[in-house]
């Protein structure tokens, strides 16, 4: 079965980005598409990027980096859930992202984002440019959750609408469809690396 990484790209305390991923780690097992991985950033503790060498020469020296592409790595499609913070995206994203190069390429990917009004579709906007950079391919559809306070019930529990769960289904058939798509792409780079 194919790996799906799910990144939760906030790190402060408090943050939605923890319940709604871990909704959409949910979503995506009982979806049965994927095996599912959850990746927190805020676990991570990966520092501002500090290897001295490029990411394009894979040539790690830390044992924080190893271990981010390993994770990266094996997986076949990535969920990145963000966060949008002053009309863009969080640092530690960003900062995650540039410590890998060859580990993101020809790899689907969805974006779940969330805040106010807009939905962190800004942030996805200004995701789209890095990740293209990086040779991901982003699924036609994104999970948009527009209002996330107001989908908390009484106990704090994140409850997605139908609306949110539709958009979730949708994009993980998209990522699968792209998946198989790109995975031939892959494999002569997991040869040769």
């Amino acid at each position: 079965m194919s790996k799906l990484l799910i990144v939760i790209g906030s790190t402060r305390p408090g943050r939605v980005g923890l319940p709604v991923a871990e909704w959409f780690a949910a979503h995506a097992v009982a979806d049965g598409r994927f095996e599912v991985e959850l990746a927190d950033l805020a676990e991570l503790e990966l520092p501002l990027f500090d290897e001295p060498h490029a990411p394009y020469l894979r040539q790690y020296t830390k044992a924080h980096s190893l271990a981010w592409s390993a994770t990266v790595d094996a997986a076949d499609a990535i969920v990145i859930v963000t966060a949008e913070y002053n009309h863009g995206y969080p640092a530690p994203l960003k900062n995650a992202l540039d410590y890998l190069c060859h580990e993101w390429r020809h790899k689907p990917l969805g974006f779940v984002s969330y805040g106010g009004i807009a939905a962190g579709t800004r942030a996805v906007q200004q995701l789209q440019q890095v990740v293209v950079a990086l040779q991901m391919v982003p699924a036609p559809t994104a999970v948009k959750l527009p209002n996330v306070f107001a989908m908390f019930d009484e106990q704090s529990n994140f409850v997605a609408n139908d609306s949110a769960e539709q958009a979730a289904s949708a994009m993980l058939a998209e990522l699968e469809t792209l998946n198989r798509v790109l995975a031939p792409l892959r494999a002569p780079q997991a040869a040769g690396s």
